[in-house]
């Protein structure tokens, strides 16, 4: 009777990785086949497979056939051999191909060095085996990084790039894409030559041309030293071989060529600046658009960083028809998730400046499409939903038409508070923050819908950037806000919470709480009253601070607090003296001497609108004010700034001497 063969006697998944421990190389061998060719493709079963431990199982067979040299006397021995190390390579690679979780595995199995070793041996097949793995690995984000800082790793690179195999060349380009990050590991490959070597690739077949154009963006990007050097390189030969791929009949190449051209505009700009060639790296981003692929999810991210707060190029984006083109595939690219990510990215950043991007986008009734993204699955997603938002709600026009302040884009945005993703919180806060400015007085909307006492929560998160960006959402929201508005915040937040927030160890914190003061007690007389509610526990903190303020933003935003305050009652004046003159001890500079000496013509500029404030001369008092302000010497420092460089210095200060004299 004919022996079962291993598919139908041993199926199981669990019997086949017990399998790949068989003493027998032939069990070994058969198990390593079955398993690559059931994973390749095939995301469910590779994570199956990842649950049972057949990574480390095959890791194992790997590094037994690459210690053994062979001798049991079977004469296929070595044949068998060869087998396992390319079979063995070969799952590997596939395990991590597109899985972060292989990925994960495959490095804590310790293969890595084992499939290094594959590159140095004489079997052409183990060497292509090993190297398309490793490339496999190298392409996520999850691979260790290389450290091109250590000459023999130097040396271990050029030797990559000096293969005669694809496979070899194009894994050494993967190494310096994946782990090329700062300026001394991109002048370290600069001065081993390098750049030289991926120019002479980018010459080569389609995959090494490919792969030594990303390599060449990792080099280039954001290094105003070496880029210069390498596209200057034998008379500019790099850049027009560069130049020349952005019209190749490969869609891949065409677009990598352009990330490329792109990365040198960001880093040195004339290599590219002209509308001719700018325009043209445009219509091409645009044409890519239309690939169905990976080529085509991409592109959309190229044409964003372009573009991306260069308001010249936006403007040639939207003679190109790029919002209209954008809108399209909006539509239609619901069901792939990184190409939805890539057109909201692209569309936030065509309307990040110009009106009439904005007009146009809005025109096309696409912003429901951008509103139902709020709730889309995808992480990445949420967040480009917001960043678009937040594009779009830039416009007076768009806020004062009230596109924004609708439940239908509030409760997706305050929604978006309990994500468990900081980064959503954070795009969502940067939306939310545009959007409460609303210049038609429809705030209560938002209070309605919880959106204060959201915030307030989050203005006391562990995270010191979730705290600076709510409390400058709710900045924004006390912005000329009517009273009942103000007396809603200060009731969620408290008054006790907001000096304590005042106090807070951050500086981003301590400046955005001040500013919320600001804006809360500007207006009319009543207003300076939340100032000292609590028994004054607000402006107490605001002395307390900026007597030890560490940067000019805290002194300008605590000073301008101050002045609003100094503009209330008698009693109120006379509360901002005694905060300019109580802290620090009796042999310390008040702070607002130091402040009219800072280099800052902001704080200069508050701290002089303070003393505007304190003596208005129909104001009570305001003798008594001038004088202290006289014996303290500020007086004498004020006249000492007549011909301060500062416009704006010098009419304050001509105001402050129409009050005082």
């Amino acid at each position: 009777m004919p022996s079962a063969s291993p598919s139908t006697s041993s199926g199981r998944p669990a019997d086949l990785v017990s399998r790949l421990a068989s003493p027998d190389r032939g069990a070994r061998l058969r198990a390593l086949r079955e398993l690559k060719n059931q994973i390749i493709g095939n995301r469910t079963k590779k994570l199956a497979y990842l649950k049972l431990g057949a990574v480390p199982a095959v890791a194992a067979v790997l590094a037994d056939a690459s210690d053994d040299g062979g001798g049991d006397g079977d004469g296929s021995c070595c044949c068998r051999r060869h087998d396992l190390l390319v079979q063995s390579a070969a799952a590997l690679g596939s395990f991590a191909c597109g899985v972060d979780a292989g990925v994960r595995a495959v490095v804590d199995a310790g293969a890595l060095p084992w499939l290094r070793r594959l590159l140095v041996s004489p079997d052409e097949k183990v060497v292509d085996s090993g190297a398309r793995s490793l490339k496999m690995i190298y392409q996520s984000k999850l691979a260790p990084k290389y450290d091109f800082l250590d000459h023999q790793n130097l040396e271990f690179l050029l030797s990559l790039l000096n293969s005669k195999n694809d496979n070899v060349t194009g894994l050494g380009a993967s190494i310096i894409t994946h782990s090329c990050q700062t300026s001394a590991e991109q002048w370290a490959l600069y001065e081993a030559g390098v750049f030289q070597k991926l120019v002479d690739l980018i010459g080569g077949s389609v995959s090494q041309r490919d792969a030594s154009l990303e390599s060449l963006t990792a080099i280039i990007r954001n290094n105003h030293e070496v880029t210069p050097k390498i596209l200057e390189f034998e008379n500019g030969r790099a850049l027009n071989l560069i130049i020349k791929f952005t019209i190749d009949k490969s869609p891949r190449t065409r677009l990598l060529a352009c990330a490329c051209l792109i990365a040198v505009s960001k880093t040195s700009s004339r290599y590219v600046e002209g509308i001719e060639l700018e325009s043209k790296l445009i219509y091409r981003l645009l044409e890519l658009l239309e690939d169905p692929g990976q080529v085509g999810d991409e592109a959309s991210f190229a044409l964003s960083s372009l573009i991306e707060e260069k308001e010249d190029l936006q403007k040639l984006a939207f003679e190109a028809n790029a919002i209209n083109k954008l809108c399209f595939h909006l539509q239609n690219g619901l069901s792939c998730p990184k190409r939805l990510q890539g057109i909201l990215l692209a569309l936030a950043n065509i309307c990040s400046k110009l009106e009439i991007c904005r007009s146009k986008l809005l025109d096309l009734q696409a912003f429901d499409l951008v509103s139902d993204a709020l709730r889309h699955d995808c992480t990445d997603i949420r967040v480009a939903a917001c960043i678009c938002l937040r594009s779009l709600s830039r416009s007076v026009k768009n806020l004062s038409a009230g596109y924004f302040m609708n439940e239908t884009v509030i409760i997706p945005l305050l929604q978006l508070l309990h994500d468990p993703s900081i980064s959503v919180q954070l795009a969502a806060l940067g939306a939310i923050s545009n959007i409460v400015i609303d210049f038609t007085r429809r705030k209560s909307n938002f209070i309605h819908c919880g959106g204060v006492k959201l915030l307030a929560e989050l203005s006391m998160a562990m995270d010191p950037v979730v705290r600076s960006h709510s409390l400058r959402a709710l900045k924004n929201l006390t912005f000329l806000a009517d009273r009942k508005c103000k007396e809603v915040v200060l009731s969620e937040i408290t008054a006790s919470s907001l000096a304590s927030l005042i106090r807070d160890p951050e500086s981003a914190v301590q400046e955005q709480a001040l500013a919320l003061v600001r804006n809360l007690v500007d207006g009319c007389v009543q207003s300076v009253d939340y100032a000292f509610t609590e028994n004054g526990i607000i402006l107490d903190a605001i002395g307390r601070q900026l007597q030890y303020a560490s940067k000019a933003e805290i002194g300008i935003q605590g000073m301008y607090a101050l002045s609003n305050i100094a503009s209330g009652s008698k009693v109120q004046k006379d509360a901002v003296m005694d905060q300019l003159f109580q802290h620090g001890g009796m042999n310390t500079q008040p702070f607002i001497m130091r402040f009219l000496h800072s280099n800052d013509n902001q704080l200069r500029t508050a701290s002089i609108w303070v003393l505007i404030n304190l003596t208005t001369s129909y104001c009570p008092g305001a003798a008594g004010r001038v004088l202290k302000l006289r014996n303290a010497g500020i007086i004498l420092q004020l006249k000492s700034m007549t011909n301060d460089p500062c416009l704006d210095v010098k009419v304050v200060q001509k105001i402050y001497h129409l009050n005082v004299h």
